[in-house]
Formats: structure tokens, sequence, C-alpha cells
């Protein structure tokens, strides 16, 4: 594919020049979590970036710091005329307008949006990297990528995101929301049984 002078694939029929394809994820594990995925969502439509196609919202299990509430996480693929780091910039933004306090990085948040992908560019700064440094070893991010992207390339492994998941040696639960809320309503009926 060609690439323009900053290293990314230029566009291609049917995209206007200047759009780059972005893969963002969103995560929540304070308050309404549901409403904060939504709401963080909604504010990235508004801002003029257009959502391409968004992933099942998954109930996540915390990878780094156990103790803390569980996620609710989702993949987002989108397009838009900004640059990553303008869209880093946007992202900030919205997770400040939703009331995400800085803290510790693996903190609770009421919102967190992480750049996954950017086409195959690569970027390695001390404020943002891309491909998401984590992205290969994290399901709360493959999962939900692997149903919206599966033959993605993550463009320095060379390898699909259908097999970034296979091999991942994360072991945490990761499961569509709605069937989380199905089956814990069918315990609880059980239980009341």
């Amino acid at each position: 594919m060609p690439r323009d002078q900053a290293g990314r694939a230029s566009a291609g029929k049917g995209i206007p020049s200047g759009q780059m394809t972005y893969f963002l994820s969103l995560g929540s594990n304070l308050g309404d979590r549901k409403r904060n995925v939504d709401r963080a969502r909604r504010s990235i439509e508004r801002s003029g970036i257009k959502i391409l196609r968004a992933s099942s919202v998954y109930r996540t299990e915390p990878v780094d710091v156990r103790d803390q509430p569980w996620f609710l996480n989702q993949v987002l693929k989108v397009r838009t005329g900004l640059k990553p780091q303008e869209l880093l910039d946007l992202a900030k933004s919205i997770e400040k307008k939703m009331g995400r306090v800085p803290a510790a990085n693996k903190d609770p948040r009421t919102i967190d949006i992480d750049i996954l992908l950017a086409e195959d560019t690569v970027i390695d700064t001390p404020r943002l990297t891309i491909p998401h440094p984590r992205l290969a070893m994290r399901n709360f991010v493959l999962v939900p990528l692997r149903e919206i992207a599966p033959k993605t390339v993550h463009p320095l492994l060379r390898v699909t995101i259908r097999d970034l998941a296979r091999r991942s040696g994360d072991r945490s639960f990761v499961i569509k929301h709605q069937q989380a809320l199905s089956r814990s309503r069918a315990g609880s009926k059980a239980a009341e049984g």
C-alpha cells in the first residue's frame, strides 16, 4: 500500500485523503460502567470521528491489579483525519470531561481510552506508543478486537489478531456483557428456587 510522508498508509479507494483508520479500546470499572462506555463512544462520535464498527461490550477481569472492580471493555474501529497525537489529545480530553482523575496507571477509572492500532503506523515516543505495547498480551482487548477485526495484522509482530488471541497466555476472564447478565439472573433465580 502506498505511504505518505508520515509513513502511514495513504487513502485507499473510497477513503478521503488524509483519513486514517484506528482501533480504540474503551474501558471502565467505576460508577455505571455501561453508561461510561456508551458516553465515551458518543463523545468520540460527536467529535467528528466516524465509527465504522463496534465490538460487543465485554465484562473483564482486572489483570495487573486484581483487587479492584471488574471492567466493561469495548473496541471501536474508527476513521478520522486526526493524526495519532491529535487523537490521543482528544481521548485524554474525553477522559478528563468524564471525571477521570490522573492517578497510578492501574487504578480504577471511570473511563480509559487507548489507541490500539493506527493502520500499519508504528510510533514509539515517551507519550505515545502504537501499536499499544501490551495489546498482544491482554485478552480484554484481544477478544473484542478479534470480534471485529480478526484478519487485521499487528504491524510489528506480523501476526493476525485472531492468531494473537489464540496464542495469548492471558487466562483472565472475558465474557460478553449481556451473557454475563443472563448468567447472573439465572443464578439468582436458581438461588431463589
